[in-house]
């Protein structure tokens, strides 16, 4: 076997999610302070881009811009472009489009995530959704647009084919095992994302996976040529089935995984350049 990597992966993080606190696992970070170190032990053990969910005082989820901005500010202080920052607008039932909109629009990340399903609810919400993404692409800001079955993922070309959403310089995520029993997820939960269009599509795609099969599941889309996300938003269990030491141990223990099986994961300047970030 050559020993010049074939393929080349890079590795997201989520280290906290929306719902999770220290009940689930006391590593969690929840804190500013928390968060913060998780980011750069993450960025050391090999992660390319770091998934932000802020929290407020009372430790849940917020998409107040304040707390936001002053979160983003911090880990970008601590960490400069060594590791990718971005920032989510996940609604948990409570925000509105034009608010998740707001978020992005008042601190400007370097990367956002975007749950289409959220952003462009209906039909009406098209135009309003396109001036704003392509707000976004024009402030350079990179776009993830998170899709979690096979007819979200059809009506991601759809818009993509209108010009809702601008033809480069984003990334896709698919999500396994949301809406299964438990929140389980397995390999074949990847087989219905796999359209032809999709496997000759340019930008860059990616997966998490809910559940103790996470690790399984990013190793065999690392092995498709795809960037993965690992972290304690969707698993905090190890691949033993025992609860993992921390988020950095999980990634440590993917990027183990990818040298094995001779895949090279990127850092985060090179992710940059792939997603045509400057």
């Amino acid at each position: 076997m050559s020993s010049h990597p074939s393929q080349e992966s890079a590795i997201i993080v989520a280290p906290n999610g929306a719902h999770k606190n220290h009940q689930h696992h006391p590593r969690l970070p929840i804190t500013r302070d928390e968060i913060i170190k998780e980011v750069i032990a993450c960025r050391d053990a090999g992660a390319a881009m770091v998934h932000l969910h802020t929290r407020d005082t009372y430790g849940q989820h917020t998409l107040d811009i304040t707390e936001n901005s002053q979160l983003y500010r911090e880990v970008k202080h601590e960490v400069g472009d060594s590791i990718i920052v971005q920032l989510t607008t996940e609604a948990i039932g409570l925000y509105q489009p034009q608010q998740q909109m707001a978020l992005i629009q008042e601190v400007k990340p370097e990367a956002a995530s975007f749950a289409l399903h959220e952003l462009i609810p209906s039909n009406h919400h098209i135009d309003q959704a396109a001036d704003f993404f392509h707000w976004v692409a024009k402030n350079n800001i990179i776009a993830q647009y998170i899709v979690y079955d096979e007819r979200e993922l059809a009506r991601y070309f759809s818009l993509l084919d209108q010009g809702a959403l601008p033809k480069g310089q984003h990334h896709l995520l698919f999500v396994l095992g949301r809406y299964k029993k438990q929140n389980r997820s397995t390999p074949s939960d990847l087989l219905p994302f796999l359209v032809p269009r999709l496997l000759d599509h340019k930008n860059r795609w990616s997966i998490c996976a809910f559940g103790q099969k996470e690790h399984n599941c990013l190793t065999t889309a690392m092995l498709m040529g795809a960037d993965v996300r690992v972290g304690f938003e969707n698993n905090h269990y190890n691949c033993l089935g025992v609860r993992a030491q921390s988020n950095a141990s999980q990634v440590a223990y993917l990027c183990a995984t990818a040298q094995r099986l001779n895949i090279e994961t990127i850092d985060a300047n090179r992710f940059r350049n792939m997603l045509g970030a400057s």
